[in-house]
Formats: structure tokens, C-alpha cells, sequence
């Protein structure tokens, strides 16, 4: 299994490295993905990556909640590294109007300016939308993106901004809360082709149940795996199978070994 959406540079992660990755790959994860958040998480996710190559593949990006006065300085940092290191993705980017609109205009500046990185270097985006699918689409629909691909990280629209992103060429990324007893995000995603879909933890955060409210790690994957297989009523192995191809799909598209 790929986990495609893992922050396993947090401090939780790194603390206890040798248990956290034999638990990982006695579970079947065979790659795990690092989006960044910031200049400042940068440092430990890229060192993670150098220490663990084989399973560790890095993304590069500003988060849209750490869009602050200083993002620009942060862009041109994160441009930098970009002509120097090889990276899977563009991310995580995006917009996040959930807890603080002060800085929308530069979160959208933001996501802009990196969405043309990955044009420029043939990559696809790992996008973070919270509250904000209205202007995410608008952005996403522009003729100069047309190009554009990627996973929707956590995604958290409707059955309409589904489909829609779909027919844009997104792939929706599926992560714990599929087994949250009061959650709607398979009544929103049920028409979605297993082709345009991928599983994600976003570890340590949301945690699928049995482990809601505790620290999450890609070792609970096939949690996410098994009940999306349920809803789709196929074979676990037939799923993950589809997902993980899908996932190699985007990878190449990267060219990143």
C-alpha cells in the first residue's frame, strides 16, 4: 500500500522512528509521501527523505494555513530549493478559509505561483482545501491551469465538486475520515470511479476508528482501505491494488524514481 499523504517528520514520528517504521512495513506500506507545510518543517522533512529514500518521497510547498506577510519570502525560498532538488510533488498547497480569511488573497497569490511551478517542472500538486472549493474550482477551471493534475488531499467537497474535479483530472485522496460513523464523504464520493481515487492517513492527524482521538500512523491504512472496499463491495486486495496504481500513475507522471 501507498500512503500518499503522511507527515511522518513530525516530532511524534521521529521520536520513535524504529518502532513507528517496523509497524509501517509489518503493515504492507510499502512508500509513504511527505507533504511540507512551511519553511520551517522543510529541514526535517528533507532529512527524512535523505535517511529513508526508498520509502520516504518528498513534496515541496507552502500549506495554505502558513500564508502569512512573509509569504512571499517563503515562496522564494521554496523556488530555490526547487531548482536543486528533485521532488515528487508540488505541496501541500492550497486554500483554507476554515478557521481565518485575513489572508485569502495571498493563499490564493500563493497556490497560483506554485500551480505554475508545477507546470514549469512537470509535476502534479497536492492540494489542501478546506471551506474554499468555490474558488479552489474557479482557480482550477483557468485556462492557464488546464494542465494542472494532482491529488485533492482529504477530500472534504460534494458529490458536485467531486465530479467535477474529476472531469478536471484530480484524483480524490481518502483518508480516515471515510470511517467516521457521522461523516457523508461516501454518499459524496460513491460515483467516483476507483481510477480518480487514492488512500491517505495525513498521520499523525485523523485518525480512522478504532483509533479516533489518538496519534494516526500509515500502519492504519488498510483500516481505510477495508472500509472503502466495504462501500464499494470488492475485494480489499482488488482496492488496494487499483489505488496504489493510481498513486504509481502520478509518480511517473513526476518522472521521480
Amino acid at each position: 500500500m501507498i500512503d500518499t499523504h503522511a507527515h511522518l517528520y513530525d516530532e511524534y514520528f521521529i521520536q520513535q522512528w524504529d518502532v513507528a517504521y517496523a509497524e509501517m512495513i509489518q503493515a504492507g506500506i510499502e512508500e509513504v509521501w511527505l507533504p511540507n507545510c512551511d519553511q520551517a518543517s522543510w529541514e526535517a522533512l528533507w532529512n527524512l527523505y535523505l535517511s529513508n529514500s526508498d520509502f520516504c518521497k518528498p513534496m515541496l510547498g507552502l500549506h495554505p494555513t502558513y500564508v502569512k506577510e512573509d509569504f512571499e519570502q517563503q515562496l522564494a525560498f521554496f523556488e530555490k530549493e526547487l531548482q536543486s532538488k528533485k521532488v515528487l510533488a508540488i505541496g501541500e498547497i492550497g486554500l483554507d478559509y476554515y478557521w481565518d480569511v485575513s489572508f485569502k488573497s495571498q493563499q490564493i497569490a500563493a497556490f497560483e505561483i506554485q500551480c505554475h511551478w508545477a507546470l514549469e517542472h512537470h509535476l502534479w500538486i497536492d492540494v489542501h482545501c478546506r471551506k474554499a472549493y468555490a474558488d479552489l474550482l474557479a482557480i482550477l477551471k483557468k485556462k492557464e491551469f488546464k494542465d494542472v493534475t494532482g491529488i485533492i488531499h482529504c477530500f472534504s467537497g460534494d458529490a458536485r465538486e467531486a465530479n467535477t474535479l474529476v472531469d478536471l483530472g484530480f484524483t480524490l485522496g481518502i483518508g480516515g475520515v471515510i470511517t467516521y460513523k457521522n461523516a457523508n464523504l461516501y454518499q459524496d464520493i460513491q460515483h467516483v470511479p476507483l481510477t480518480h481515487l487514492v488512500l491517505e492517513t495525513d498521520a499523525p492527524y485523523l485518525s480512522p476508528v478504532p483509533y479516533r482521538g489518538k496519534p494516526n500512523s500509515p500502519a492504519y491504512l488498510g483500516l481505510i482501505a477495508q472500509k472503502l472496499a466495504d462501500y464499494r463491495e470488492i475485494n480489499v486486495s482488488e482496492l488496494i491494488e487499483i489505488t496504489s496504481q493510481n498513486a504509481r500513475a502520478l509518480k511517473a507522471y513526476s518522472s521521480f524514481d
